[in-house]
């Protein structure tokens, strides 16, 4: 007997290979995911511009990306004591103007680039809510603590958001033709707006990436993290303390799930492999014995040494070049 519903998500797909490049886009759903490349020692750029929620935002963030626009500082603004774009999340914003404007364009650089070269991108839709600044019309990324009397507020339609998505699948297409993409909606739920808001929300962005991937089935696919979230981990021990954010128990059966949907049999292997590594890197030797730590450090070379004459590919890793140099 069965107590629990399990999510199926087919067969493997064999889309990502340890040595790709992946670009993570949206909500922080996508920091949790990235972070778990990141153990994997997968070359993963993550948010390039900041946490995006809503499609609208998240396809202006791919505009300015393939572009490869920089900022200008005419838009740029002062909201409490720092200097903030309505195209970037807040971490980007800093007390002085033209150090914002560099590390955003640092940013958008960097983004660029990850995109031209990447194999595979994840993009996850957290909210079909927008925020549309009354002086411009247009729907900003993060409000940056504005007061609200100076946007409008609305849940975007089903079409808005499948034209929009629609047009930036194109746009992306065109840019990178190689391109994979997984959709995902964010299992982070909206409790500010009520859970029948967010009910209505998450539902909207579902049907919307549904019919966006119809018209570019060919290289686009949904996988269902929200689904497996709300459904096959329906307990809050799967919840952190805000009974809102998934806990790493649950990030990490989600990652596995991903990793079984999209993930070569020899990559899957190379993942476990590199998360070993990676946490041992994480670990720093209790011992002031000089001896005992030189001891750990050579250790630690050599193993960084093997897996790199194992997998090539990774002799570019910042974190395994740290530790040979």
């Amino acid at each position: 007997m069965e107590f629990r519903t399990t999510v199926k998500t087919g067969e493997n797909r064999s889309w990502l290979h340890h040595s790709d490049n992946v670009v993570l886009l949206g909500s922080c759903f996508s920091d949790n995911i990235g972070a778990k490349m990141h153990g994997a020692l997968i070359k993963a750029m993550v948010n390039p511009m900041g946490t995006l929620y809503n499609p609208m935002s998240i396809a202006r963030g791919v505009q300015l990306l393939i572009a490869h626009q920089p900022v200008a500082g005419q838009t740029l603004f002062m909201q409490n004591g720092v200097w903030n774009s309505f195209d970037f999340h807040s971490r980007h914003s800093l007390p002085d103007k033209q150090l914002t404007i560099d590390r955003m364009n640092q940013r958008i650089d960097q983004g660029h680039h990850a995109l031209e070269q990447a194999q595979l991108l994840t993009i996850t839709l957290g909210t079909s809510i927008v925020y549309r600044l009354k002086a411009t019309s247009e729907v900003v990324a993060n409000c940056h603590k504005v007061p609200q009397h100076e946007f409008e507020r609305k849940m975007a339609t089903v079409g808005e958001m499948t034209d929009v998505l629609d047009a930036m699948l194109t746009a992306l297409h065109e840019f990178n033709p190689g391109l994979k993409i997984i959709f995902t909606v964010s299992p982070i739920r909206h409790i500010a707006d009520g859970l029948d808001t967010n009910s209505l929300s998450k539902a909207c962005l579902r049907v919307a990436i549904h019919e966006a991937i119809a018209r570019h089935d060919d290289y686009c696919d949904y996988f269902p993290a929200y689904e497996i979230m709300i459904d096959d981990l329906r307990d809050y021990r799967f919840y952190a303390s805000d009974m809102v954010h998934p806990s790493d128990v649950a990030i990490e059966y989600i990652w596995q799930a991903f990793q079984a949907t999209y993930l070569d049999d020899r990559s899957a292997l190379a993942v476990a492999r590199c998360e070993r590594v990676h946490k041992r890197l994480q670990h720093r030797p209790m011992s002031t014995n000089r001896e005992t730590v030189e001891r750990f450090n050579n250790d630690t070379a050599s193993v960084v040494r093997n897996l790199i004459k194992e997998y090539p590919y990774l002799a570019e890793n910042p974190e395994l070049q740290k530790v040979l140099d």
